[in-house]
């Protein structure tokens, strides 16, 4: 089984609200990039033999009037049980609000895990407007992915997504499962230091073509790390084929990619 723990649902109804800078941003930093529809996702999964595929929900409304809604993710994944597992987002501005509709979006529409932008709400992550909504992910069991490093959402900024914040929220909640997105390029190093020294913290490649990966990246995955490495696409910002292809290519130990794409994935998120 291989599972892809964090992709988009940039589908028409999905990105119907996302501001026109941000989307000119993206288009003129992934030239290819098409926003597709369902099916194509489906059939991208299909082609790279992707059992299941991670989608998130985006809620920073008050901050720059975008959102993916959880309950959009969640038609989606009740359309293709099998397929897709969906993660809530909330808007930590919003308050008792944003608490009440992460436990809605757990507890009443069946998702899975918790989506945060640092840099879309412009919060650090381990700003204490945040902790309320740890304690909950916590006490519910769920993961929290979290976008870490470079991005390129125009209008807003990197430093929010410094992966050192993370340590701060590990320590302060160590129950609670985290996922470092993007291994926290271009702060890998303290990106990995974070995963090392916290047992509840692991780092996904998603958004990279995996030729690309860092080389140290790769000696992590390969060394102290395996365990703590997930397959990820961020598709459509890369597609599931390339990235499997790509994955053949490295000089990976045998066994690390099986636990890459899929025996990391299924502990993380309880697939059995």
């Amino acid at each position: 089984m291989i599972i892809d723990t964090h992709s988009q649902l940039f589908t028409k109804e999905a990105i119907e609200n996302f501001p026109e800078e941000m989307a000119r941003s993206y288009q003129a930093m992934f030239k290819d990039l098409k926003f597709p529809e369902i099916e194509d996702t489906i059939k991208d999964m299909n082609d790279a033999g992707v059992d299941i595929a991670v989608i998130v929900a985006i809620d920073a409304e008050t901050t720059f009037k975008y959102k993916v809604s959880n309950d959009l993710v969640a038609e989606t994944v009740k359309k293709y049980p099998d397929r897709f597992i969906g993660f809530a987002s909330v808007d930590p501005h919003k308050g008792v609000l944003a608490a009440e509709e992460l436990k809605r979006a757990i507890n009443e529409l069946g998702l899975k895990g918790l989506k945060i932008l640092p840099h879309l709400i412009k919060l650090n992550p381990n700003d204490p407007v945040m902790y309320p909504l740890y304690e909950i992910a916590q006490d519910l069991d769920i993961p929290v992915l979290f976008h870490t490093g470079t991005q390129f959402h125009a209008g807003t900024k990197i430093k929010n997504c410094m992966p050192i914040y993370l340590d701060d929220v590990a320590v302060d909640f160590p129950r609670m499962k985290i996922i470092m997105a993007h291994f926290g390029y271009p702060w890998f190093y303290e990106g990995m230091a974070v995963v090392l020294r916290n047992p509840n913290v692991y780092f996904n490649i998603a958004g990279w073509a995996p030729k690309r990966i860092p080389i140290d990246v790769i000696h992590q995955i390969n060394g102290p790390l395996s365990t703590k490495a997930l397959f990820g696409s961020d598709y459509p910002l890369i597609s599931r084929v390339r990235i499997m292809k790509e994955l053949d290519e490295l000089p990976l130990k045998d066994g690390i990619k099986e636990l890459l794409i899929s025996e990391n994935p299924k502990r993380l998120l309880g697939i059995k």
